[in-house]
């Protein structure tokens, strides 16, 4: 069959096209034809990509899919890992995408070379960066301000290398997170020395000059605030909530409102929720209310306190439990004092509470996840209980990337 000319019939969850026969082809659409010297013929389904990085730039995958293909191919990735497991999901809704420029949080890499200072993602299956000189997934402020922040990373990670000869240049390899926050742009550096006042005054300058909610630097013993006029906050269920630096937001305000979205939806009633792996309250804000007390439980401290900190001061009915539920997760007889159990662990997923839920005498799971593969497993340890599957919904968050999440309601 590798001779001969063959349709692209589906993408696989790494982004390939693939055929009948099991050809993969990477960069294909569904309904592209992939001839027997290996290059693709377009189909109906295939456009333009809206990047001109991509086929280099490591951070997306699908930018060659139509809306319509992209949208199966976030359903398929979610309908798949539930058949795999044999959940029998009784309803699979339509996937939400998030829209083009609509990202808040973005981890990028800077590493400088002979004075020059690249700032990017890594390339695909490569450890060299490709310069970002636009993206279409970012927010628009934060893709506008990488220039500057670039000529800020040369000036201080220069001033190091002053004093060692004429030709010394400080080599610089710094990670930067840059995330959305009710304030603006919080901006964290992981790796630049700043040695000196000039090097302190260039910080400053750049904070003050675009108008920064926080600029933070960690050159090797944790994060210092270098600017931070007033307290920074993320808005969260209507309520505003610090933001410790480097803590989890959901990537795209749109993504978030359609995970809280289905999440209020199917625990409208309940009396008392338990928010598992709450961080800083996502969800136990938007569920709180006059007739829902919520439990948020979390493992990372800071983000624990400033859910604690936001809940008391708008009186909201969110309680917080600092604790770590991979080594000490809430047992049956704790679980069985609420009427609905929400959770939204890391990629792997939470076997361990999952086990102590499936053993509990809860009505109503709502199960977040980022991995529709650990989802599934987990997932299945409820179905074996007792449980059944009544909707899941497929989000979208990560556009033109294989990241796929998902909201899913169990019901006992």
């Amino acid at each position: 069959m590798s001779g001969q000319a063959e349709e692209i019939i589906r993408i696989a969850a790494k982004g390939d096209g693939v055929t009948a026969s099991g050809r993969f082809a990477w960069g294909a659409a569904p309904g592209d034809t992939l001839l027997a010297d290996g290059t693709i013929e377009w189909g109906p389904h295939h456009v333009t990509p809206p990047c001109r990085h991509f086929g280099r730039c490591g951070g997306c995958q699908l930018q060659q899919l139509d809306e319509e293909s992209l949208a199966h191919f976030v359903e398929a990735r979610v309908a798949n890992a539930s058949a795999s497991q044999e959940l029998g999901a009784e309803h699979i809704a339509a996937p939400h995408l998030s829209p083009p420029r609509s990202r808040r949080r973005a981890s990028l890499r800077a590493e400088s070379s002979q004075g020059r200072v690249v700032i990017g993602y890594r390339e695909a299956k490569s450890h060299r960066l490709v310069e970002l000189g636009e993206c279409p997934v970012l927010l628009p402020e934060i893709a506008a301000i990488l220039p500057a922040l670039r000529k800020l990373l040369i000036a201080v990670s220069a001033g190091k290398g002053a004093g060692k000869g004429r030709h010394a240049h400080a080599k610089l390899a710094a990670d930067l997170e840059v995330t959305r926050t009710d304030q603006g742009l919080d901006i964290g550096i992981k790796g630049l020395t700043a040695e000196g006042l000039a090097a302190t005054e260039a910080l400053l300058d750049f904070a003050r000059e675009h108008a920064l909610a926080r600029l933070t630097l960690d050159q090797g013993y944790g994060s210092e605030t270098v600017w931070e006029p007033e307290p920074v906050t993320v808005t969260l269920g209507g309520a505003a909530v610090p933001f410790p630096p480097g803590s989890f937001l959901q990537a795209t305000a749109d993504g978030e409102a359609a995970l809280v979205a289905a999440a209020r939806e199917w625990l409208a009633g309940s009396a008392t929720v338990a928010d598992l792996f709450a961080g800083l309250g996502t969800f136990a804000f938007a569920l709180a209310g006059p007739q829902t007390r919520v439990l948020a439980v979390e493992a990372a401290r800071d983000a624990s306190l400033a859910c604690k900190a936001a809940a008391a001061r708008v009186q909201a009915q969110v309680h917080t439990l600092h604790r770590d539920l991979f080594r000490n997760p809430l047992l049956p007889d704790e679980l069985n004092r609420f009427s609905a159990v929400l959770l939204d662990p890391p990629r792997a997923g939470a076997r361990e509470q999952v086990e102590r839920i499936a053993n509990s005498t809860v009505p109503r799971v709502v199960y977040i996840s980022c991995n529709p593969s650990s989802w599934a497993r987990d997932a299945a340890l409820l179905i074996e209980a007792g449980y059944r599957l009544a909707e899941l919904r497929p989000v979208g968050q990560f556009r033109w990337s294989t990241h796929v999440e998902l909201a899913s309601l169990f019901v006992r």
